[in-house]
């Protein structure tokens, strides 16, 4: 599909041209610029690093990588070239390579990254941990997935089936296609995600999440014990462990605790912990208003990490509260632990179901 320029007298098409063509250079022009304007890409990214290869015996190198607000690493890999080349190989092997990275590790990097652009004087680890809305690092929700950003003047339909396959098996992967156009000897480039397609991308996630738990239920070797949970002597029996750490914080808000005081001894910020919007809200209503909450903090919501359906929703004073649901592990355990004991007189009590 053409761009048009909409003149005094006429419709004009811009010309389409190449990167070569007007002699941009892939490392000297499009990765200056993307690494400072790198939302145009990766809505929702902050650069750590440029041309990272931090790995033994091996020359390859990272040509952006990132981290979003989800705590993801993000590898961004830029073609200039009309096909794409093998771009979504390297990737999966820069993914790969940086999976294992914590928190410390980051900030270091972005720290030589910040010298390396001329920022000496940044407090990196402050930097990083306000870009993500943390008060101290959570290495159990750090670089819990890789993403990874293929742009390209075009892509191949063997890259394209390519990675059409890796989302299906459930791959963060996209393709952002950068076609350029010339017009009076300056530059345009049309910016477009066609792999997932925006509009079909939340359907995508769906397949994709329900293949991927298909395939988990045949190989999870995960701990799925179930609890059994005292709230004030009324017994509720095999809650999953999100389930039943919900069920004890629903029970207190209950009892007149406010949320906020509550989520002090879930050992995360509560930030992290609660999402609230203003008035008693339904779940549609809650979606909208707890998004345009977090646009306006530079941060997304993704409602499939909260407890925020119709009859999941906690209302208090006036607000609407969702309660995170990612839990499981050490944290799980010592959250239940600290409610207990902040709350000795609210006869909470927990244990394995028999």
């Amino acid at each position: 599909m053409p761009i048009y320029e909409f003149a005094r007298e006429e419709i004009r098409p811009l010309i389409k041209t190449t990167f070569s063509q007007m002699q941009l250079q892939e490392r000297r022009d499009l990765q200056r610029l993307l690494r400072a304007n790198i939302s145009v890409v990766a809505p929702d990214t902050l650069v750590i690093a440029e041309e990272f290869g931090d790995w033994d015996e091996s020359r390859r190198r990272i040509d952006l990588l990132g981290i979003d607000r989800d705590a993801n690493l993000v590898v961004v890999e830029l073609k200039r070239t009309e096909d794409g080349g093998h771009m979504e190989l390297q990737a999966i092997r820069y993914a790969a390579m940086v999976s294992t990275m914590t928190f410390d590790q980051a900030a270091d990097v972005f720290d030589r990254y910040q010298a390396q652009i001329g920022n000496s004087d940044t407090d990196a680890r402050a930097e990083l941990l306000d870009f993500l809305g943390w008060d101290e690092p959570d290495e159990d929700a750090f670089a819990q997935d890789v993403r990874i950003v293929l742009a390209s003047a075009e892509f191949a339909r063997e890259l394209t089936t390519s990675v059409l396959w890796l989302i299906e098996r459930g791959i963060d992967i996209r393709c952002v296609r950068l076609q350029p156009y010339e017009h009076d000897s300056r530059v345009f480039v049309d910016v477009q995600q066609i792999i997932p397609l925006p509009e079909m991308a939340e359907y995508q996630v769906r397949v994709t999440e329900k293949k991927r738990k298909e395939r988990e239920a045949r190989s999870d070797t995960r701990d799925w014990t179930s609890y059994d949970v005292i709230l004030g002597g009324r017994k509720i029996s095999g809650l999953r462990k999100r389930h039943a750490i919900y069920q004890t914080f629903r029970y207190l808000v209950e009892q007149g605790v406010a949320p906020e005081k509550v989520a002090e001894h879930l050992g995360r910020s509560i930030d992290r912990a609660l999402v609230s919007v203003n008035g008693e809200v339904s779940a549609n209503d809650f979606y909208l208003l707890a998004q345009e909450k977090r646009q306006k903090m530079g941060r997304s919501f993704d409602r499939t990490r909260f407890f925020c359906g119709e009859e999941e929703l906690l209302h208090f004073e006036n607000r609407t509260y969702a309660f995170i649901n990612q839990w499981g592990g050490s944290k799980w355990l010592q959250a239940m632990k600290n409610l207990r004991d902040a709350f000795p007189d609210q006869g909470i009590r927990f244990a394995p179901s028999e």
